[in-house]
Parts: structure tokens; sequence; C-alpha cells
């Protein structure tokens, strides 16, 4: 064997009660189990639980896998598989100008790397890219949004029969070429823009070519039961798998109301439908600070967005709509800005609004929230990020309780003060919901942070620690594991984790992170080389 976890408690990712066995690994596979195994490495596990490597069912990590390849905020943590391509807004496909609006719009989520190389521009030749080697492995849902700002534009209007035609035409190409599925961002523009329909012509060929389609859906706010039903009506008409992105019940008019979320797909599995989700085990959300703007602000891109902000009058009426109304932006629920923090800006200049809200930042400065809000994305040309305290911690528990539920980190990377859950998302599972509250049990944890996502990605040879299936594997101690990232100190390695594999390639070798980069992409069987 390359390497031998001796006296390992194996906890496999079925949900199967734990047992004390030797795994050895070789040749990049799980090549046995079983006692007194021996190999040219030995790690002597203790006791301590051997898992499969942590999937990361929704993971912002498109750009930084590859500008900061060690990538220590997953490894960390025991990721050994992401998905990318999140929210309907991702890199490819695109052309230049449509890649040159993204590197802009998406600046609050991945940087926009200076002197980085965009030798992409198709789904595949970006899989190519991760393919020349990344820490951990990664999947690739081709982003809804982007595919209409190359087909459509930046418009807010229904899109065409040829526009439609060519939007299928290009989904096809990009699942051939490798992705997994398709991603929405049905609060961002311009994916917001498109109706139901649209989005079930796009779900049938998803469902053809043997994905599944990962929605954020219209709102999470008012109106959230109502954007759950329509994702699930879009799954049942096209006959394409659904899973629901960051899958919970934000806002105060939410509090309490997961039951009723968790009834409507509990109907809708029982009537057949193919239902997973995935959610990460924290009350705030993230985002970009713009995605707070109504969809009409957005139309046209944002040069568009900016030249609104300098108006007197359309920045009025947008604050009514952000105050009072509540824009489609912001889940139709009007703004708390003691609840919108600002945690990453672009300019020097407004680095003493990072870690304060909107309110306390204008409350120093004797201005309005709003018309703070407006000059900040001016100035900083949208490119700023925001924690939204919007969460509840009963709607948390019951929902990652259910058998559909996944693991997703949601996590950003980069930014002043990024949310803590791009590096502590799993292992917060394992201390603060399987030890210290007991909402699940350690067996049925690792379950859903492993083989419940390898199903759902149809890895037929990961997710499991199984003789045979890929060595992504991941050792810790389960009376230490923990989260140390904090909101004030986010980029804080988890404790407790000791060893990962990907591949059968250490990349946390006892506590520290190694050089190698044995990640690849993981690309949809029907794919053609």
């Amino acid at each position: 064997m390359d390497i031998v976890f001796r006296g390992a408690r194996v906890v496999d990712g079925t949900g199967a009660p734990a047992y004390r066995a030797d795994v050895g690994v070789r040749d990049g596979r799980v090549a046995a189990i079983g006692d007194r195994l021996d190999g040219r490495r030995v790690v002597e596990a203790d006791g301590r639980v051997l898992a499969p490597g942590f999937i990361d069912m929704h993971s912002h990590s498109d750009l930084q896998v590859l500008a900061n390849p060690d990538h220590l905020a997953k490894v960390s943590q025991g990721v050994t598989t992401e998905v990318l391509g999140q929210d309907g807004l991702s890199y490819a496909p695109v052309d230049d100008d449509v890649l040159a609006v993204l590197r802009a719009q998406l600046a609050g989520w991945n940087d926009d790397p200076p002197g980085f190389d965009w030798n992409w521009r198709s789904v595949g030749e970006y899989l190519d890219r991760l393919d020349r080697g990344i820490a951990v492995n990664a999947a690739y849902l081709v982003p809804q949004g982007t595919l209409r700002m190359l087909c459509v534009g930046y418009d807010d209007r229904p899109a065409t029969d040829a526009e439609s035609n060519r939007m299928r035409e290009l989904l096809a190409r990009s699942l051939r070429e490798g992705a997994l599925g398709m991603s929405s961002g049905l609060t961002y523009t311009p994916g917001m823009y498109a109706d139901t329909a649209e989005l079930t012509g796009l779900c049938r060929v998803v469902g053809e070519l043997g994905g599944f389609y990962s929605p954020h859906h219209r709102s999470y706010g008012a109106g959230a039961l109502e954007a759950y039903a329509e994702m699930v009506r879009v799954s049942r008409d096209s006959g394409c798998p659904l899973h629901l992105a960051h899958a919970t019940m934000n806002f105060e008019v939410n509090r309490g109301r997961a039951g009723e979320l968790l009834d409507l797909l509990d109907r809708a599995i029982a009537d057949g439908a193919d239902i997973t989700l995935d959610t990460y085990p924290y009350l705030p959300g993230a985002t970009y600070l713009s995605a707070l703007l109504p969809s009409w602000a957005g139309e046209g891109g944002p040069a568009a967005t900016l030249a609104r902000l300098s108006d007197p009058a359309t920045r009025e009426r947008i604050r009514v709509e952000i105050e009072e109304t509540g824009s489609d932006g912001c889940h139709g629920v009007p703004v708390d800005w003691d609840t919108i923090e600002i945690n990453g800006v672009r300019e020097p200049a407004n680095a003493h609004l990072v870690g304060s809200s909107v309110a306390e930042s204008a409350r120093r400065a004797g201005r309005p929230p709003a018309e703070l809000y407006f000059d900040v994305l001016r100035s900083e040309r949208l490119g700023t990020s925001c924690l939204m305290h919007v969460g509840h911690e009963d709607n948390v528990r019951a929902i990652m309780r259910h058998p559909a539920h996944t693991g997703g980190s949601d996590g950003l990377l980069v930014g002043d003060r990024p949310h803590p859950r791009a590096w502590g998302t799993f292992p917060r599972y394992l201390a603060r919901y399987v030890r210290d509250l007991g909402v699940l049990g350690l067996e049925e944890c690792v379950a859903h942070l492993t083989g419940r996502a390898a199903r759902r990605l149809r890895l037929a040879d990961r997710g499991l620690v199984r003789e045979g299936y890929a060595a992504d594997l991941v050792l810790f101690d389960p009376d230490t594991v923990a989260d140390t990232a904090t909101f004030d100190e986010p980029r804080q390695a988890a404790a407790g984790i000791t060893h990962v594999v990907v591949n059968g390639v250490p990349v946390l070798d006892d506590g520290r992170r190694t050089d190698a980069l044995p990640g690849h992409s993981l690309r949809n069987p029907r794919s053609h080389p």
C-alpha cells in the first residue's frame, strides 16, 4: 500500500455504524479495508475517525482555486470536492465582452486578480484549466445568468425563440464538455429576468443530458415558499432533478417556518420528485452589496447601474423600493440597514467601513444610510461584499435534519473579513451540531456531507470509504474537531483535522499543508473528450 490508516474508526459515508479497521490506499484508490495492513507509509489513526472527504455542494472558489492553489480554506476543513459555477453567475461559457462584465460584477465574490491568466472561454476549456492541477477535485454547473448575458444581454424582457434556442444549444454543449448541471441566481441580474417557461426549457436539456438543476431561487424572504414551489414545478415539468442551493428561510417574516418548506418538499418527494438541498451551519448570509438593488436598476449591466446611482431622482426611486417597499434584490423585504454589514471593499479609502453595518457607518458619518450605501457602490464600482444577518437558528437546525440535506459552504474566499463559513462549515457541523448539540449523529452527519452529496452528483466511485473507490479521505478527532474561524478572524484553519487525502495523495499531512495539487475536474459521464 502507498498509505495505511491503521486502527481507524471508519465512518464510511453510508450512515451505517462506525467500525474499527485499517484502510489501505494504493494508486489513488482505497485498495483494502481490513486488519494488519502494511504500507510504505503508516498513519496511526488511534481510533480517530476516517471518513470520505467532504463534498462542498455550494462553493465560490471558481477563481481562487486557481489563483491561490494551496487552497488552505477548503483543504484544512477536509473538503476534497467542490461544486463551482454557482448562483447563475460564473466565468464559463463566455466571450470577451461578457467576461469583462462578469469580472466587474463578481469582484465582490471572487476578486479580480491582477495579472490573472483568463485563458479559457468555454466550459471545456475551464475544466481543462482545472486539470492542470488543483488542490481538490471540482465539478462545474453551467450558470444560467451567464447564458442569458451571452444570448439575450442585460435587458429585463422575455427571450425570443431564437435566443432561447441559442441558450439551450450552448447549455447542451457545455454539459457535453463536462458540466454536471445548471445553476441559477434568480435574485441576481440578468438571470432573474428569466420566467418560469424559460427555466423549464433549459432544465429539459439538463435532465436529458444527465444533469441536475441547482437554483438560488427568487426569494429567501417574503414569498420564499412561493419561490420554492416554482422550482419544484420547474423540476416536475422538465423532468430534471432539483438541488436547492443554500435552502433556508430567512428574514423575520420566516422565523420558525422551516416546517412549511419541508412539508412542501416532502409532498413533492412522495409524488416522485428527485429533490435534494444544501445548507451552511450559520445564521448570516453573504453576497455582494449591490445585490440589494431592485432588478430594474441592474438592467443593461454594471455601467448602466452606476449611471443610475449618479442620478438623484433615480436614487430616490431605488431608496423607496429598498427601504419601504422591499426590492426583489432584497427578497421582497424592506431592508434593515442594521443587518447589512460591509465585510469587503476594493478601495483603501473605504476600509473604515469594514466590520460595521451600513446603519452604524451612516450614524458615524451623520448621513442617511441609503445615501451612504449608494456612494459606496459608486466608489467601489459595485465591487463591495457584505454579510446579511437575517437567519434563524430553529430553521437552520430543522432543515439540516432532513434526509435530502447535504452540506455547502457558500463560502467567499476574498475580502477583508469574509464570512467564516468559507473556512469553517464542515468542522462546524461536526463540532456544534454533532458533538455539542446532538442535532445529528456522527454517522448521519458524515453521510450528509459525503455519500448523499456524491449520489446527487452521480459520482459512482466517490463519497464512501469502500474498496475500489477513489481515495478522497479525511482523518479527524471527533472530540477536538472544531471550527476556529470567526467573523472577526475568519481565515482560521480547523482544529482536530490532521490528514486529508485527495485521489490518494496527501494534501494535509499531520496538520500541515503539503505542496501537492492532485485534484482535477469531475466531468459529466455523458461528456465527450
